[in-house]
């Protein structure tokens, strides 16, 4: 017999050889019948491998993102096989599961796949998905695979690099293909299926090598499933910040400038100086001293910090002046400029924390084809912070800064988020800095104040910064996508690589702890998520107009020239339409500006001293009358409502 512990915690006694699918049909057989994927003391394995050892064992269904992977690679074997059938002679290389389906890498040599060719391999699939093929993994020799695969070169190569006794195939219907597993336990599942797209892409990512094509995919277990995706991602074209930065005139990108750097319009930059002053007025009651530092320093310091180190290779390359073997480098990161803040003057125990903030803007050579818009950028804007504190008061610190996040979350409609407690890689250290006593403390502090402050947890490995853990909150926007917005990290080693101290009650030096945060992170991607998070709906405090004055006609441009110094007054954000165009076609402009109010001005409400209320986004309604005082009323409680009040 063999213990099998379940993700509970919960031990069962099976006779050896048992499967996972075997321990679901003990469990339950309507659990046992949605269950499609498997892993075994952390790896991945097939429903119907048979376990001979005491070990962990995780049973996966569709709602699990193991259970998706698995269920998407599947799929694209099954795909693999329609295209061998259908353009004979094509090698094939590499079929992965990606975050939203699948893709196969395939060299068509002359022949060519286009979009009229979808619906036709579409239909095969789920032909041949329709004969519910087990899928079945079998060991193999290294001589067997090769002299499966001495036609195609890409197979042989990775075949070559795999030791004997570690290859498998994988075999379904007709089809075999190199593997090393992961499967659903037959075609049937898959009921819907649609090819994306088609690109381009080197042979192993490399472009020295042969261009293959990629064939995107993607499957469900339902074809409602399909339906609702394919109008997600329609709505989230529709919501993409690129096109609505470019419709509400926020910001737009120069090739003369250079690509990954935004420009930001008046209208964006007006945008971001809300954020920004939000933020300063709550970083100043939580203690926060502003400090602004240069868009460069010497490349010493970012040797010193170990920023050169992570990035240096990657990124901008250094910046030679006339001085002989003078070097600097475009500032890739805030903290080690505010290390040398803290280092200008001594500390005693009694001064801290010190908590030093600024919008400072940072560079990265990211690839052109990593750059995507505002998410990501060469030069982006950072609301950061660094902490330096007490070990003692660090606990009391980080609840703080959590608190602070919670606030802007709070106030800006980001309501479905979990915390990511992002620790170091449990086997390869290598890459951080830092003891591992150091690191013990960081993660043990962080894991302590998350679950003091009863945050929703998660916990990853490997995701851990270079010089310390992390604290991530991953927000879940209104189309239900995940994106990490706000961390905070403890450090404990710069303050070493950079020999902060302070005096101690004792009168002995002592190390800060230090804290890094930024609740927004990047204000180029922050604003990007937001946008696409609120359709462009922002909260009403921080539209950049917040109401446009439409006057039916000339006769009434001083009553409303009236009714926007009154606004003004209230410090409302408003502006006139005065054009010389029908009060229809005015409407339809501020609804695509997306302005919350349009306030309608003619003979009635100039004799009655009202305007005439419409809202965006509620055609065919009807507008009311009300006067000013009433309008301002409608707007602050409206403000109030959604903009929290940041107490410390």
């Amino acid at each position: 017999m063999i213990k099998i512990t379940l993700p509970d915690g919960s031990v069962r006694e099976y006779a050896s050889g048992v499967t996972p699918m075997d321990v679901a049909k003990s469990i339950s057989e309507g659990f046992a019948r949605n269950v499609i994927s498997a892993s075994f003391d952390g790896t991945t394995i097939e429903t119907t491998t048979q376990l001979t050892t005491d070990g962990s064992l995780t049973l996966y269904t569709w709602n699990d993102a193991d259970g998706k992977k698995a269920f998407w690679h599947s799929t694209s074997h099954v795909m693999a096989q329609v295209l061998e059938e259908l353009y004979p002679g094509i090698k094939l290389t590499l079929g992965p599961a990606i975050s939203n389906g699948f893709y196969y890498d395939v060299d068509f040599e002359d022949q060519k796949i286009t979009d009229a060719d979808f619906k036709k391999i579409e239909d095969r699939v789920l032909e041949i998905s329709r004969g519910k093929h087990e899928f079945k993994l079998r060991p193999v020799s290294k001589a067997e695979a090769l002299a499966l695969y001495k036609d195609n070169v890409y197979k042989t190569e990775l075949i070559t690099n795999l030791e004997d006794g570690t290859i498998t195939f994988c075999d379904h219907d007709t089809f075999t293909d190199l593997c090393r597993g992961g499967h659903i336990p037959n075609t049937g599942i898959i009921k819907a299926m649609k090819i994306m797209s088609v690109a381009g892409a080197y042979w192993r990512g490399d472009e020295k090598n042969k261009q293959l094509t990629r064939v995107y995919g993607t499957s469900f277990p339902k074809q409602k499933d399909l339906t609702e995706y394919l109008e997600l991602l329609e709505e989230a074209k529709r919501r993409d910040h690129r096109k609505l930065g470019k419709e509400l005139e926020l910001f737009a990108f120069s090739q003369k400038v250079g690509a990954g750097l935004p420009l930001w319009l008046p209208k964006g930059a007006a945008l971001r100086d809300r954020l920004e002053q939000f933020l300063k007025k709550a970083q100043k009651k939580g203690g926060y001293e502003q400090v602004i530092t240069p868009h460069i320093g010497q490349k010493e310091l970012y040797v010193t910090s170990g920023h050169y180190a992570k990035y240096g290779a990657d990124s901008f390359q250094p910046i030679s002046t006339p001085a002989e073997g003078e070097e600097f480098l475009l500032k890739p990161m805030n903290c080690p400029h505010h290390c040398e803040i803290y280092n200008v003057r001594p500390w005693s125990y009694k001064d801290l924390p010190k908590r030093y903030a600024e919008f400072g803007t940072v560079y990265r050579y990211e690839q052109s084809g990593e750059l995507h818009g505002l998410t990501r950028v060469r030069g982006f804007t950072q609301d950061d912070a660094h902490i330096f504190c007490t070990p003692e008061q660090l606990d009391e610190e980080f609840k703080k800064v959590i608190d602070l996040v919670l606030y802007v979350f709070g106030s800006l409609g980001f309501e479905n988020f979990t915390a990511q407690i992002s620790l170091r890689d449990k086997e390869n250290r290598d890459k951080y800095i830092g003891s591992d006593e150091n690191w013990e403390k960081a993660e043990n502090a962080i894991i302590n104040a998350a679950k003091d402050k009863n945050l929703d947890t998660v916990v990853e490995y490997g995701e851990a910064a270079f010089y310390g853990p992390k604290l991530d909150f991953m927000v879940k926007d209104a189309l239900g996508r995940q994106w990490q917005l706000g961390t905070i990290q403890v450090d404990y080693n710069l303050p070493e690589r950079f020999d902060l101290t302070y005096k101690g009650s004792d009168n002995e030096l002592h190390r800060p702890v230090m804290i890094h945060r930024a609740p927004f992170g990047s204000m180029e991607r922050f604003i990007a998520i937001l946008l696409e998070h609120t359709a462009g709906n922002f909260p009403l405090w921080l539209m950049p107009e917040q109401a446009i004055i439409l006057s039916l006609s000339e006769k009434y441009e001083i009553y409303a020239k009236k009714v926007l110094d009154l606004l003004e007054n209230h410090e409302i954000r408003a502006l006139i339409d005065n054009r010389n165009e029908t009060i229809g076609k005015k409407i339809r402009d501020a609804e695509m500006q997306k302005t919350p109010f349009m306030l309608i001005v003619g003979e009635e409400e100039e004799k009655n001293g009202t305007i005439s209320i419409r809202r965006h986004g509620q055609e065919g309604k009807g507008n009311i009358s009300v006067t000013i005082e009433e309008f301002v009323a409608i707007v602050n409680e409206e403000i109030n409502k959604t903009l929290k009040v940041f107490t410390v």
